[in-house]
């Protein structure tokens, strides 16, 4: 009887951790192979031995990945990868609000990897959901005169991103500077990472909305890619998208590549907390996981 009893116990265990295999490969079967042919600094034991630690049985990449040195990429990498497994057991399958526990135990999770002080709820005002569906944002006009052929800060830029073309409005804060020759590099970094996100969900917006308003002006958010652990530092820079898009918040198209949540049939969930970083100290754009 205490036989079968482990024996069970075992099945259990081989089968979770086969399917957390086959996860992660299924997800990151890109980055995998870009590994696999680029990096000449990656250990077996950092990737290999991960996924050794994902399933008791044989590893299906192992043989697939060079052995290498470069011990502090192969960390970084360990890290990543352990965060996304962290966040696939506390995430729901599909993007829907947290529960009060998964919402804490996410919150965990992102403050342990990249060292934030991150929240739901700040001053009595939360968002709707912090866990959601994410699409395309075109850019926003960043002062009275902005158009495609100012917009950017180089041509490089200016190939990659031209294509998502520039909102016919304004946003819900309209400009981020009063003119071209006030804008700051804080005006501009604001509007090149930023969120379109559901504020007017948010409980209690209708009745205050003034209040609630100036808390999302700009309000500074952590985003994350459950998927690839890719994060970044962004802002609220706009309301929306609208209900019936079925999606809960949109990302400019500097955040959606980076990120890499793309239109399509390839629109996925996201995971956002508020930052509390009163001094501004934290500067916009991608983070990476703690060392």
């Amino acid at each position: 009887m205490p036989n079968s009893h482990y024996r069970n116990l075992k099945e259990k265990w081989t089968a979770r951790h086969k399917n957390l295999q086959k996860t992660l490969i299924e997800k990151h079967k890109d980055s995998l192979e870009w590994l696999s042919k680029n990096s000449k600094q990656i250990m077996v034991s950092s990737l290999g031995g991960l996924l050794i630690l994902a399933s008791p049985g044989k590893p299906l990449l192992v043989n697939h990945i060079p052995v290498a040195s470069g011990q502090e990429l192969a960390a970084t990498i360990d890290k990543k990868v352990f965060l996304i497994s962290d966040l696939l057991s506390a995430l729901p399958e599909q993007a829907q609000p947290l529960t009060k526990d998964q919402e804490n135990k996410t919150i965990e999770i992102l403050k342990r990897n990249y060292g934030l002080a991150i929240s739901a709820e700040e001053n009595g005002i939360r968002l709707e959901r912090n866990y959601g569906r994410i699409g395309a944002e075109q850019h926003l006009a960043r002062y009275s005169g902005d158009t495609m052929s100012t917009h950017f800060d180089n041509e490089n830029d200016a190939r990659q991103y031209w294509s998502s073309g520039m909102a016919p409005g304004l946003g819900a804060w309209r400009y981020f500077a009063p003119s071209s020759s006030q804008m700051t590099q804080q005006d501009n970094m604001r509007e090149k990472y930023y969120l379109a996100i559901q504020t007017f969900l948010a409980p209690g917006y209708n009745e205050n909305v003034r209040k609630f308003s100036e808390f999302f002006r700009f309000k500074k958010m952590l985003i994350v890619n459950p998927d690839n652990g890719k994060a970044m530092v962004v802002v609220i820079g706009d309301a929306g998208p609208a209900q019936w898009t079925k999606k809960h918040l949109g990302g400019s198209p500097e955040v959606m590549h980076y990120l890499e949540r793309v239109d399509g049939s390839q629109v996925g969930s996201v995971v956002y907390f508020f930052i509390d970083d009163p001094e501004d100290k934290i500067p916009l754009g991608p983070i990476n996981v703690v060392q």
